[in-house]
This record gives C-alpha cells, sequence and structure tokens, in this order.
C-alpha cells in the first residue's frame, strides 16, 4: 500500500512538473519567457512550448490583437480662428515591441493607455489650432488625423506599440456657443420660412388675379355674345312682327291692344279707373278688330 502511494505521489509530482514546464501560445498572444526576471524570449509562433520549471523560468501572455483607446476626457480644442470645439478621439493600436512595451510601461495595457491618452490630446491640438472649423468639419477632417498619426509615430515606438489609426469621432461647439450657433439657426430658419411664405402669397395672389382676369373675359365674352343673339333674335322677330303687321294693319292695332290689356291686368289686385269708352277699351268692345273688319 506504501508503494502504491508513493507511485501516486511520485506521478502527481511529475505531472505537475510537466504541467509547470508546458505551455501553449494562442495565436492572439505573445509569449515573454522570463529568467529569473529578466526577459529571455519573446515567442510569437502559436503552438506548444517548453520552459524551465518556476521559480527558474516564468511565461508572461500579451495581446497582440487591434487595442481601442477613446479619450478619456473632452477638452475644449482652439482652431485657427480660435473657436472652441469639442473633440472625441479614437485610437486604434496594437503591440509592436513586447519587449519595449514591458520596459516602459508593464504587462498592463492600461499603462500604455493612461500615458498615450495626454499625448494624443496634445498633438490633436496642434493639428486643428492649423484649421479653421469648416476645414475641421468637412474638408480637411482626413489631413488632420494624418497629421496627428505622424506625430505619434516616435512615441508609439518608445512605448512598444504601433498607432494603427486615428480616428475623430465627434466635433462639437463648447455648450455656450452651441446654444448661439443653434439660435442662429432657428433665426435663418425662420427668415427662410418667412420669405417661402411670402413667395407663396405673392404667387398665390398673382393666381387668384390671372382667375379674376379671365372670369370677367369670360363673363364679358359670354355676354357679348348672348347680346348679339338676343339681338339676331329681336332683329328677327322685328322683321317677322312687321311683315305680318304690315299684311293685317287692324291685326297688329288688335295684338298692341292685347299685349297692353296684359301688362295692365297682370294682378287680380290691379284697379283701374277710367271710362268704358276711352279709347283703351276699343279692342274689348270689338271696334277695330280683325273680326269687325272681317264682318263688315
Amino acid at each position: 500500500m506504501n508503494r502504491i502511494g508513493l507511485i501516486v505521489a511520485s506521478a502527481l509530482l511529475a505531472l505537475m512538473v510537466a504541467s509547470s514546464t508546458l505551455f501553449v501560445v494562442d495565436q492572439r498572444q505573445f509569449a515573454v519567457l522570463y529568467a529569473l526576471g529578466e526577459i529571455k524570449e519573446v515567442i510569437a509562433q502559436p503552438g506548444l512550448k517548453f520552459k524551465l520549471p518556476p521559480p527558474f523560468q516564468n511565461v508572461v501572455f500579451l495581446d497582440r490583437r487591434i487595442q481601442s483607446l477613446d479619450s478619456p476626457e473632452t477638452r475644449p480644442v482652439f482652431t485657427a480662428e480660435k473657436t472652441s470645439l469639442v473633440i472625441d478621439w479614437l485610437v486604434k493600436w496594437r503591440i509592436k515591441d513586447p519587449r519595449q512595451f514591458i520596459r516602459n510601461s508593464g504587462i498592463d495595457a492600461r499603462n500604455v493607455e493612461a500615458r498615450l491618452a495626454p499625448i494624443v490630446q496634445a498633438a490633436l491640438n496642434e493639428e486643428v489650432t492649423k484649421v479653421s472649423v469648416r476645414q475641421v468639419l468637412s474638408t480637411e477632417r482626413d489631413k488632420v488625423m494624418q497629421g496627428v498619426l505622424r506625430r505619434l509615430s516616435d512615441d508609439a515606438t518608445s512605448f512598444g506599440i504601433e498607432v494603427v489609426d486615428v480616428r475623430i469621432k465627434r466635433v462639437d461647439f463648447v455648450a455656450n456657443i452651441t446654444e448661439a450657433v443653434y439660435r442662429r439657426m432657428e433665426s435663418e430658419r425662420k427668415r427662410v420660412a418667412n420669405e417661402t411664405r411670402s413667395t407663396g402669397q405673392a404667387e398665390g395672389e398673382q393666381v387668384r388675379a390671372d382667375a379674376d382676369r379671365q372670369r370677367e373675359v369670360i363673363v364679358a365674352e359670354a355676354y357679348r355674345d348672348a347680346q348679339k343673339v338676343k339681338g339676331d333674335g329681336d332683329a328677327k322677330a322685328s322683321a317677322l312682327y312687321a311683315e305680318a303687321f304690315g299684311r293685317d294693319p287692324q291685326f297688329a292695332q288688335f295684338y298692341r291692344s292685347l299685349e297692353a290689356y296684359r301688362a295692365s291686368f297682370r294682378s287680380k289686385t290691379d284697379v283701374m279707373v277710367v271710362e268704358p269708352e276711352s279709347e283703351f277699351f276699343r279692342a274689348m268692345r270689338g271696334e277695330g278688330g280683325p273680326s269687325s273688319s272681317r264682318a263688315r
């Protein structure tokens, strides 16, 4: 039994020793091999590796992927026009020289980011002071970022890193300037809206005036045509009346008398006080009518 226990203990000890001498390097990592506190080797190739057991040798892993550093705080930056802007930036970086990285910042990436952030801010300030607000917002933004990238190259080498890219995430005015800009924009929009309304009202008045003019012209032409037709009709009627009355003058006199009666006795309430023997009732008495003339 003691022999079995000794064999098991020996096997466990051998397993522990073997596990302390073997390590796996991931393709996303650098493996830094220490020997008695000094960097002996940097392993970049992935796979199963061997080392001496601690404390003779230790291994530390560093992330070799691209890291992102956002602007930790927002500070005003002045342009060439002395206009204050608030700029948020983003830096992409990765470890290029693990030995230099460890010597400069240790194995914690937060250390290098804490030292890199003010350097990025200073480089950005220097580049922005060369351009105007318009250039920062549109035409020269890429140029500003490339300038910051060039300024960071030397410092990045001393940190053992490589700055892959620099991007401006947001550009804005400071609070008081932003409010003034918004008020100016609001005033401008109101001016444009009022101008548009005035233009629309003027065009509307013009359209209404044209419509009224066309209506007057149409009504006048229609009245002219109607009067012409009416005049033609009256002329033809007069010609017919004249022809008919010319054939029989007594009938014409009788017809006019009937028209006078119709006009005089239009309503039942009409009252006339005349002598029955007057000339007005001659046709009613049968004198001068067409029948009397035929009778004679």
